[in-house]
């Protein structure tokens, strides 16, 4: 996959994490699941795919487009 495909590939998937971050389709729905209403579930839900994918994001993408040069060498067990 060419770097200019990764890079679109990465702004869909975070303007989708932020579309749904709010649960617009559940609003006016009074639904409880386990003491909780069902939209307070779809928010931990979605905190956590958020953090999986920020996590792989900072595994695969993060150097190129946050401008980080990837070569540097910290955090590559390299001593500054």
């Amino acid at each position: 996959m060419t770097h200019f495909t990764r890079d679109w590939l990465w702004i869909a998937v975070f303007a989708v994490l932020v579309t749904f971050s709010v649960p617009w389709f559940l609003w006016g729905t009074a639904t409880v699941v386990a003491g909780l209403p069902v939209w307070l579930w779809w928010h931990v839900g979605w905190m956590g795919v958020s953090a999986v994918v920020f996590a792989l994001f900072a595994r695969t993408g993060w150097d190129r487009l946050m401008g980080v040069d990837g070569d540097v060498g910290v955090g590559r067990g390299e001593r500054p």
